[in-house]
């Protein structure tokens, strides 16, 4: 398989002063001196340089850049949105897209095999390795990122994956799921295995849930995800008093785009897997934790 995987650039040194010069080796800045010769910390007068100071806003951007791209590959892992392959391959070319983007599980968005992704042809084709170890371009013009819950047998997939030596910057072989019981109580809108969970500060369960990358909202932790083309939300309740006030956690819920709740048999397996996942996350920094493991 021949694809489109520019190799590793060479640093682009940047004049300083007294015959110093600078680069970014990704978002890091680097120094060598007059003999070419790489320094292992950055001289403070050079630091102080303006040529520095350039070199910082550049750094700033990229560090931007690859926040905005890992926030959008995660939105389209979650969101179950199809990707059209030519903006994959319009974006694999730029590294902070690629590193993202590689070996990560895709699949043609209406349905069929699927592989780890390995890079791009000059003709924009998606090329992938198979379960059997096959590489093999992907005859589709919209691609998913598979979120795990969707991937069948998981298990041999995620030690497929190890064998291959596959590693991947967002992690999604490696997400934690948590699968919908066959059966939930008819009617129930909630969730209350994480109810009771007891913080001496409520700061303390709005940092854990932003610390996980979740926004919170009127007294929730919120988690947005997408599922069969809808836009949905779960919602684990923390507390709406005071930062410093002690808390309790409450139900965990979801919601549509009206902000009604959800049945959980009309929960779907994403949004499910997703929505335990973050009341999880939350309820384990509990102050009763210790308590619960001595009885």
């Amino acid at each position: 398989m021949s694809t489109t995987s520019p190799p590793q650039s060479e640093l682009i040194w940047v004049d300083g002063p007294d015959g110093y010069a600078l680069a970014l080796d990704g978002t890091t800045m680097v120094c060598r001196n007059a003999k070419g010769r790489r320094l292992k910390t950055v001289p403070k007068k050079v630091r102080e340089s303006a040529e520095a100071e350039q070199l910082t806003s550049v750094r700033l951007w990229l560090e931007r850049h690859e926040r905005e791209c890992a926030e959008r590959v995660e939105s389209w892992l979650l969101g179950s949105l199809p990707v059209p392959a030519p903006m994959i391959a319009r974006v694999w070319p730029d590294p902070a897209w690629r590193d993202l983007l590689a070996d990560l599980f895709v699949a043609p968005a209406d349905g069929g095999e699927g592989g780890f992704l390995r890079g791009v042809d000059d003709q924009g084709r998606i090329g992938v390795v198979d379960l059997d170890a096959e590489s093999a371009w992907l005859d589709a013009d919209r691609v998913a990122l598979v979120h795990p819950v969707l991937i069948d047998d998981l298990d041999e997939v995620r030690e497929f994956a190890l064998e291959l030596g596959i590693t991947q910057r967002l992690p999604q072989l490696t997400r934690e799921i948590h699968r919908k019981p066959a059966e939930v109580a008819a009617g129930s809108t909630a969730v209350t295995d994480y109810s009771g969970g007891e913080f001496e500060q409520l700061r303390q369960a709005t940092g854990r849930a932003q610390r996980y990358g979740f926004s919170v909202r009127g007294g929730y932790a919120v988690c947005r995800v997408g599922e069969a083309g809808r836009s949905l939300q779960a919602r684990y309740w923390i507390g709406s008093e005071m930062p410093d006030y002690e808390t309790e956690t409450g139900t965990l819920i979801w919601v549509d785009a009206d902000e009604r709740p959800l049945r959980l048999a009309d929960v779907g397996p994403v949004a499910w897997s997703e929505g335990v996942r973050m009341a999880e996350l939350i309820y384990a920094g509990r102050k009763n934790t210790q308590e619960e493991t001595q009885r």
